[in-house]
């Protein structure tokens, strides 16, 4: 998410200034074509039918009122400038008398399982996309393929995966809830649906808590499953919702631990890191996976959300 503008009377210069630079069709235009790619002057006047010249007096317009910014970039000759929208929001406050009401917003980040940044696996292990397999079952070498990316099931006995979330909240925001949210079981040969393993979270190396897994499941196809997976393997996890608030972390609704957003640290740098594993001490080793949205039951990746307040 952008940068967000909120606005009253006392920055009437400003109010003015983008007032004005969006009572223009060209230039609404301008700044509908910019949210999908950045483009430089010659693009956007071709793609909006527009003379150059036209098209950058209104770049340079949305420019000062601060809803774009341009930068070089390198060029077939040289260096161009390319534009890109730099704000997603514009709030006007024709009140008197009243500060802003806070507002809620979200930002859902939704994270492939094969885009960690760092990891630690014991076998046994495997990694997986939704046309075969990534390396060699059992290796923990295969996890640092280039093609785990495009992973959409992984497993292994002990260790830790690592992702790494933005954090892109405007300046005057303040996060108040985060989730998690995944689908996940344990991990044995083939598969034992009795076979718990205590898994952890942990985020910004906080510890916030631990779900014991109740099995590694099988007996029955994945809903999402690729018709290659073998029926002899795991084949679907449980949704599983981490919530961290003012009042603790809750998994399912249920108080799992007294850890609150402020010890995350969360806004004081530019990404999350978020782990799930299995501690060295932990009382059930019974390993990990984690599904993508094209395995398991359930549609989807490593999904944050962020719930933040403007002030």
């Amino acid at each position: 998410m952008l940068k967000e503008v909120f606005l009253d009377y006392s920055d009437k210069k400003q109010m003015l200034l983008i007032a004005k630079a969006l009572a223009n069709e060209a230039r609404i235009n301008i700044l509908e074509l910019l949210n999908e790619s950045s483009l430089n002057v010659n693009e956007i006047a071709e793609a909006l039918g527009l003379p150059t010249s036209t098209a950058a007096m209104n770049v340079r317009i949305l420019e000062n009122a601060g809803l774009l910014f341009t930068e070089s970039q390198p060029g077939i000759r040289g260096s161009m400038k390319v534009s890109s929208r730099f704000c997603d929001k514009v709030t006007f406050k024709l009140m008197l008398g009243e500060q802003f009401n806070k507002e809620e917003d979200t930002i859902v980040t939704n994270m492939p399982v094969g885009n960690f940044v760092n990891c630690e696996i014991h076998p046994t292990c495997g990694i997986v996309n939704e046309k075969n397999s990534i390396g060699i079952f059992d290796q923990p070498g295969s996890f640092y393929f280039p093609e785990r990316t495009s992973a959409q099931l992984l497993w292994f006995f002990k260790g830790y995966v690592e992702y790494r979330f933005p954090i892109t909240i405007a300046e005057n925001g303040t996060i108040n809830r985060l989730q998690i949210s995944f689908e996940a079981s344990s991990e044995a040969p083939f598969y034992r649906n009795d076979w718990p393993s205590d898994i952890t979270v942990w985020i910004n190396d906080v510890d916030i808590g631990t779900w014991t897994s109740p099995g590694d499941f099988g007996g029955r196809r994945g809903k999402q499953n690729p018709s290659w997976w073998p029926e002899s393997l795991n084949q679907y996890g449980l949704l599983k919702n981490w919530v961290v608030d003012a009042n603790g972390t809750f998994l399912d609704d249920d108080q799992i631990s007294s850890v609150t957003l402020d010890q995350l640290h969360i806004q004081d740098t530019y990404f999350a890191s978020v782990k799930i594993g299995i501690k060295e001490d932990a009382k059930h080793i019974g390993g990990v996976s984690i599904f993508g949205e094209r395995f398991g039951d359930f549609p989807q990746n490593i999904v944050m959300r962020l719930d933040y307040r403007m002030t």
